[in-house]
């Protein structure tokens, strides 16, 4: 499997060095391949403010609130995607660096630990999952989360 990640930087507070690429990167690639996923893949991630993400959030979510991550898949059903040559574009991720440093500094760790926690909880929404849908589904998207954060070290 090929990764390609397309960062759009749409914020100023935070400087997007290539250490914070790397992680991006690397929570994504685990994921897809804790997930068996044997296809090239595109992902598209901007980080944003917290501004920008409110109304995101309110465009397609109904909230007015600032969240931390959203994620925008292009599949619902991946049985459906014709294989043919070239990368599968999964769809996009949108992280509020302000609200990730913020929460890093709540939960005792790293900006970059923060970002990969939501690369990794965004990338499997980006592939259907879904910890709103019931109490099951949560725990199931929980324990996933925590295999592959131990995976890449964090």
């Amino acid at each position: 499997m090929v990764l390609t990640t397309y960062i759009d930087e749409e914020q100023t507070n935070f400087e997007i060095r290539a250490s914070m690429r790397a992680i991006v990167r690397k929570a994504i690639f685990n994921t897809l391949v804790y997930e068996g996923f044997d296809v090239d893949v595109e992902v598209s991630v901007s980080f944003v403010d917290n501004e920008r993400i409110r109304e995101l959030n309110k465009e397609y979510r109904g909230k007015d609130s600032v969240t931390d991550v959203l994620s925008f898949p292009l599949y619902d059903d991946f049985s459906s995607i014709e294989r043919e040559e070239g990368a599968i574009a999964l769809g996009d991720i949108v992280i509020s660096l302000e609200r990730a440093g913020q929460q890093g500094y709540e939960l005792f760790h790293s900006i970059y630990h923060e970002v990969a926690f939501l690369c990794v909880h965004s990338t499997l929404h980006l592939l259907g999952y879904d910890h709103e849908t019931s109490p099951e589904d949560e725990e199931d998207m929980i324990r996933r989360q925590k295999e592959i954060m131990e995976i890449i070290g964090f």
